[in-house]
């Protein structure tokens, strides 16, 4: 952000001193007022998605800001193709109506004065956000609208949205294929050259994860806690962590989870696997299980009976290796991220 924040400044202000006959001073206060102005535009954009959002009873936990747009993070995905299109061509409205009303003020504004040259800068930038932002694929707003009508004729979400994924490699590649033909054409500042090579890159890895996520909501039917989880063996407090470790195998069960017990025999902690790596194997004998584990009220909790939707919201929302699963107040097993992850993306190497 800073990176881009110091690019668009330096090349806009050099815009402005020739344009205004203006000092290095005075063209860099014009040129940091621009990016100001450029974030505006940017948050009222994400706010036209934000709005239609909550109109159709979508929670937005949160708008993300940056030069080269931004990102409304919303509660759950659009229950229709309908409400889904509405969306996302709320974003690119928002931004041609700016758009719009710049040009009205540039053609207003006399010539050669900072209005008028402010103007025209954002009457530029928000018609071009507007357009590029509507092209049809994944992660812009056309690759939303994209997949809304896939999804509309489909029936098919996923493949709506790895059909648009698909497109904004696309997109990706054409954005790569205009900054090296402008490079050689010697029509492209220098400064410019790093800022459009991150716009492909971004492009092309936010299509990417599309494709990814699209891949695995088609497997997510596949969740089954009561088949993924991984048994607990109780072992009591002050249990040393090497003799806990020897219970386990002689049980049968060197994947089982091992869960900390009071003396009433309820689970009050679950063993971190990453602490237990971290004591090496001479100390196990003299370190308690209580050391290297982690409270039960610090471990996300998953009922037994929860779908893939709500299993993959949960891990979005609290990251973490290991999750309990729970029957009532009984903890009757812990999903381990890994396990997860290798049932969503066989095809992916990962780490148990």
């Amino acid at each position: 952000m800073l990176l881009l924040t110091v690019v668009v400044t330096v090349l806009y202000a050099a815009l402005a001193r020739r344009q205004l006959d203006l000092g290095p001073l005075g063209g860099y206060l014009v040129g940091l007022g621009f990016v100001i102005s450029l974030l505006g535009s940017v948050l009222l954009h994400e706010l036209g998605h934000a709005l239609t959002a909550r109109r159709y009873g979508i929670g937005v936990r949160g708008i993300t800001l940056e030069l080269l747009g931004g990102y409304t993070e919303m509660d759950r995905d659009a229950p229709s193709p309908r409400v889904e299109l509405l969306i996302s061509l709320a974003g690119p409205a928002v931004s041609a109506v700016l758009g719009a009303g710049a040009v009205a003020a540039t053609l207003a504004l006399p010539a050669g004065t900072l209005g008028h040259q402010l103007a025209f800068q954002l009457a530029v930038s928000n018609v071009v956000v507007a357009i590029f932002n509507s092209l049809p694929g994944l992660p812009l707003d056309g690759g939303r609208a994209l997949r809304a009508a896939v999804w509309a004729l489909t029936r098919d979400r996923h493949r709506g949205t790895e059909v648009a994924g698909w497109v904004g490699r696309a997109v990706a590649l054409g954005t790569l294929a205009l900054v090296v033909v402008l490079t050689m054409r010697r029509a492209l500042a220098p400064l410019a050259l790093p800022l459009l090579l991150l716009v492909a890159l971004t492009l092309w890895r936010g299509a990417g994860q599309s494709i990814r996520m699209a891949r695995i909501g088609r497997r997510l039917h596949l969740v089954d806690l009561a088949r993924l989880a991984r048994a607990v063996l109780p072992v009591p407090a002050g249990t040393p962590l090497a003799e806990a470790q020897r219970r386990r195998d002689e049980a049968g069960t060197p994947e089982a989870a091992l869960g900390v017990v009071d003396s009433a025999g309820r689970t009050v902690a679950l063993v971190d696997p990453a602490r237990v790596a971290a004591v090496p194997p001479e100390r196990r004998p003299w370190v308690a299980v209580d050391e290297v584990a982690r409270d039960l009220s610090a471990v996300p909790a998953l009922p037994l009976g929860a779908d893939g939707e709500r299993v993959l919201e949960t891990v979005r929302t609290h990251p973490g290796a290991q999750y309990v699963v729970t029957a009532g107040e009984d903890v009757v097993g812990v999903l381990h991220i890994a396990d997860l992850a290798q049932l969503l993306e066989p095809e992916r190497k990962t780490n148990t």
